[in-house]
């Protein structure tokens, strides 16, 4: 009976075992079917979607990679670095650009100094020249006006007496007859109405001519002892200044414009009578007047 009872319990045992056995092999089974089914549902939904799974994924991985570099001692070492660099760079380029302008700044300034010298020395050099040429031209009518004093010394002496054919004419009356005559201020004022007191004398007009008035006044001074033609009823010592201004463009003259008419000035005036072949009265007379321009 034992044995009959031991029987049924290994033989129950062994069922048991085996009935185990396939449970196992019919849950893996269904186990692996499940799982290619899920597979074969991820590559489905995955061609569906296109791949956004796995884009999300690695967007996913990217972004931890970058918050892990971000975060990273060495990435952030690494950008300050950077940044000194571009610092160090932005200086040196300033300091290029300050050098490069001063450099620019220097040549225009040159440039600047170099034309303002330039044309200072045009300047001074059209200056020296105008110069030169107005002393050049001076020197040479002083020069001429001297050797034509020089040549009136030897050949046209000024002279005081006007007597001879030379001064015959009309235009040579006043002088041929011309005397000097002292009297006192009240007989000339009695016998001409026109008296005028210049350069240190009193004259008198008469007939076109001013006269020198001898004994109108003590002390009266009188460099030049004669008739003056006169025109445009001009004192006489107006008529002496537009003499030898002409006289002085005309390059016989060299004196002071004074309206005197003393040696210097009877000598430019024998100079050009002389020159324009009339009689050297050495005075202002009607023809060198005519000759002259002025009347």
């Amino acid at each position: 009976m034992k044995s009959i009872l031991y029987s049924i319990c290994i033989w129950f045992g062994t069922l048991a075992l085996a009935l185990t056995a396939w449970g196992e092999q019919v849950q893996g089974t269904t186990s692996a079917k499940s799982k290619a089914k899920a597979r074969g549902a991820a590559s489905v939904q995955h061609a569906r979607t296109g791949g956004a799974t796995v884009r999300s994924a690695a967007a996913a991985r990217t972004q931890g990679s970058v918050s892990a570099a971000r975060f990273h001692p060495r990435t952030s070492a690494t950008v300050r670095e950077r940044g000194v660099a571009n610092v160090r760079t932005s200086r040196v380029r300033t300091r290029n650009e300050v050098a490069i302008n001063r450099e620019r700044n220097l040549r225009v300034n040159r440039a600047g100094s170099f034309n303002r010298e330039r044309s200072a020395a045009v300047a001074r050099e059209r200056n020296v020249t105008i110069n030169r040429q107005r002393n050049a031209a001076f020197n040479r009518g002083r020069n001429l006006a001297m050797v034509r004093e020089q040549n009136v010394a030897r050949n046209a002496r000024v002279t005081n007496n006007w007597q001879g054919a030379r001064f015959s004419g009309r235009s040579y009356a006043a002088f041929r007859n011309y005397h000097r005559q002292w009297h006192d201020r009240g007989w000339w004022r009695s016998r001409y109405s026109q008296i005028v007191f210049v350069s240190g004398g009193w004259w008198y007009w008469d007939a076109g001519y001013w006269y020198p008035a001898w004994g109108y006044a003590s002390g009266a001074y009188y460099p030049y002892d004669g008739p003056i033609y006169g025109y445009n009823d001009l004192a006489p010592n107006q008529v002496i200044v537009n003499v030898q201004a002409q006289l002085q463009r005309d390059g016989y003259y060299s004196g002071p414009i004074d309206g005197v008419l003393g040696p210097m000035t009877r000598r430019a005036i024998a100079a050009f009578q002389a020159d324009h072949g009339l009689a050297i009265t050495s005075a202002i007379d009607e023809p060198t007047l005519a000759s002259l321009g002025l009347a």
